[in-house]
């Protein structure tokens, strides 16, 4: 088991000069059978930072600790036949048992779970803390899911080796949404997916790069020719690439002009 301390940066108390108090850091729980799996990727770049600031903090514990037998083990052979091996349930609940605060989600990574989205990322980001399963082999015995009413999630219609690096992938959505991890708050905000859509093609200099140029529009200082025109590629982009956003958007678009 291996817990990265809180910095006093991200306590709840308030500050010199009457200031509001800091967001306390949201605390994070990983049950997996490679905890050296963390906190890999989440150690750099703006995720590394808000941890080593105290934004956030990290437990990732090992299940296999908690198997009863002298060979330590964690799964075994699924009831009715198959290829494989399941995690065990009397397994996977002592580690529950023993880590998860009863507050905020417990989360269970699989491809058989409601997919991720920005919507979702943004509810785990406001939790005080999440606690997530990483699954191996075939999975996780049923009875421990239904048991602890976990919240099964899934990151796509893919399948991977086990659920650490899945939970990497939530947790880099979620971290970065954090109180100051991100330097420009605005950049979020016009990103993939928060307001429905895809997001604009983006570019930055040369302004002419092997005879491609910029799009006269970015160049001409009118900020509201140049939301206008992002809004536009958005809305073009989401409509050719992801039929299935489209039409949620439209119709909020359409909702939102009958009430106008």
């Amino acid at each position: 088991m291996t817990d990265t301390p809180e910095s006093d940066q991200g306590t709840s108390s308030a500050v010199e000069g009457g200031d509001a108090p800091a967001p306390a850091p949201l605390k994070i729980n990983i049950l997996t059978l490679f905890p050296e799996t963390f906190p890999g990727p989440l150690g750099t770049s703006l995720a590394g930072k808000a941890l080593s600031e105290g934004k956030w903090s990290l437990e990732t514990v090992d299940i296999r600790t908690f198997a009863r037998d002298k060979h330590r083990t964690v799964d075994d052979s699924p009831f009715g036949g198959g290829a494989g091996m399941v995690m065990r349930p009397d397994v996977v609940d002592a580690a529950i048992d023993a880590v998860w605060p009863r507050r905020g989600p417990l989360i269970y990574l699989t491809p058989r779970g409601k997919v991720l989205d920005q919507a979702m990322v943004r509810r785990y980001a406001a939790e005080p803390e999440l606690t997530l399963l990483c699954g191996r082999y075939e999975g996780v015995d049923q009875r421990v899911l239904d048991a602890w009413d976990i919240e099964e999630v899934s990151i796509g219609d893919f399948i991977l080796s086990g659920g650490e690096m899945a939970t990497l992938v939530l947790l880099d959505a979620v971290i970065r949404l954090l109180p100051g991890v991100m330097g420009n708050s605005e950049s979020g905000e016009d990103e993939s997916f928060e307001r429905g859509l895809l997001e604009y093609p983006l570019y930055t200099r040369p302004a002419d790069w092997q005879g491609r140029v910029v799009p006269e529009v970015l160049l001409s200082g009118h900020h509201a020719k140049v939301a206008a025109w992002r809004r536009q590629q958005a809305e073009e982009i989401t409509r050719q690439r992801r039929p299935d956003l489209w039409s949620g958007y439209a119709a909020l678009k359409k909702n939102d002009f009958n009430k106008g």
